[in-house]
């Protein structure tokens, strides 16, 4: 169990808390990593130095031979993350208002990129930049109250951590349009409707629904979750044909490793089967 500063010399983080599983105080399984954007006084809003912290937390993760899957949540009951720090934005000129954004996509991306899967686990408001982050992670758990908009334009601005690409991806332009353009705010229930949202439970139960999903993926064997990661993420930036050919190549690839021989020889033995990530 790691949390915040780990002992393996990586940096000291002052907003991401990083625990590693078994054990630990959410009761972690084995090879699930919890990442908390911890800032709960002011509702986990985003900064630089937060959003330096999260690519590292993401990058560590990545990284970590042991870690199989990720959940990602906020501190306390009021928010996951409520957005981008307005008092810092409110500063900037277009130049930095530029960095910033490629600040915050560069963070989300090392979620998003991650030969693992990674859940948002969404309880309270996730607006403008928290919903940009649930948006990078591979699967949104919601608790009922959690609350999901892009209002950047009624502060004057376009989103820029992502919501414009990654949103009408998801659940269509016409609906990423409706959200986006008059920064509407909407609840969980609603959200599940247009597939924003994959799963709803009840309040409270956000984070607990997101590492049982967690713990059924690390069941998995790693190297075939990855393949089947990466052939639906680049595949839907492909032609149906290349996509199709995309899938047969990881999926062949597999076939070379010693957890496909464990997974069927288990199957055809009738007993558990232990993945090694080989």
């Amino acid at each position: 169990m790691t949390s915040g500063p780990r002992p393996d010399g990586a940096p000291k983080w002052r907003y991401i808390e990083l625990s590693t599983g078994p054990g630990g105080p959410a009761g972690l399984p084995e090879h699930v990593a919890l990442i908390t954007v911890s800032r709960p006084e002011r509702l986990n809003v985003l900064d630089s130095e937060l959003l330096g912290e999260l690519q590292s937390a993401a990058e560590t993760c990545a990284q970590d031979p042991a870690v199989r899957a990720v959940v990602v949540t906020g501190a306390g009951d009021r928010a996951f993350v409520a957005g981008a720090d307005i008092r810092e934005m409110a500063e900037l000129d277009v130049l930095d208002g530029t960095a910033f954004a490629l600040r915050g996509q560069a963070a989300f991306q090392a979620l998003a990129s991650m030969p693992k899967p990674v859940i948002a686990a969404v309880g309270g408001y996730a607006l403008g930049g928290g919903a940009e982050l649930a948006l990078a992670c591979d699967v949104r758990v919601a608790a009922e109250n959690a609350r999901f908009g892009q209002p950047e334009v009624t502060l004057g601005i376009c989103p820029g951590f992502g919501a414009t690409q990654r949103l009408a991806r998801l659940i269509g332009p016409g609906a990423a349009k409706r959200l986006v353009l008059s920064g509407q705010i909407i609840e969980a229930v609603e959200a599940r409707r247009i597939g924003l949202v994959d799963q709803v439970v009840p309040a409270g139960e956000h984070l607990k629904a997101a590492l049982d999903l967690a713990k059924q993926m690390t069941a998995a064997a790693p190297l075939a979750v990855a393949a089947a990661k990466e052939a639906i993420d680049k595949g839907l930036d492909l032609p149906l044909a290349d996509g199709l050919r995309l899938e047969a190549a990881l999926s062949g690839r597999t076939f070379g490793t010693e957890d496909q021989r464990e997974g069927m020889r288990a199957f055809l033995e009738k007993r558990e089967r232990v993945f090694k990530g080989r």
